[in-house]
């Protein structure tokens, strides 16, 4: 299956993180979602990013580390529609180049109440996994 997906995680405390080449980033206390897509397999995606044991390579291992998936949404695409979706999301917080290394977003990654960024994955017509 390819599409997109959405990982809603929990963060419960503030807490610096080094990610990757971005450097220490600092982490309020809070609901995050980030946005992703998976042309080469979606499953196969998602379950890689609930396991801990992995190695680091993409900006969201490293905030993975940290946070707590609470819930995952998805939708299954023959296009690459990650950056449509983070585009609805550019009115939370947004964590500057996080996981948009190769596009042109401002980022893939959004802070919000839990509220907030339910009500926009309502707007994105996605399945819960």
């Amino acid at each position: 299956m390819k599409g997109s997906y959405i990982l809603l995680m929990e963060l419960d405390k503030d807490s610096t993180i080094k990610v990757g080449k971005l450097g220490k980033i600092h982490f309020k206390k809070g609901f995050y979602a980030y946005v992703g897509s998976a042309l080469n397999g979606l499953e196969q995606r998602i379950e890689r990013h609930k396991r801990s044991n992995k190695k680091l390579h993409w900006h969201i291992d490293y905030f993975l580390k940290y946070a707590k998936i609470i819930d995952i949404f998805y939708r299954e695409s023959e296009e690459k529609e990650e950056c449509k979706i983070a585009n609805k999301f550019e009115k939370l917080d947004v964590i500057t180049d996080f996981g948009c290394s190769d596009c042109k977003c401002k980022s893939h990654l959004f802070y919000g109440s839990n509220k907030d960024i339910l009500q926009i994955i309502d707007s994105t017509d996605m399945q819960n996994t």
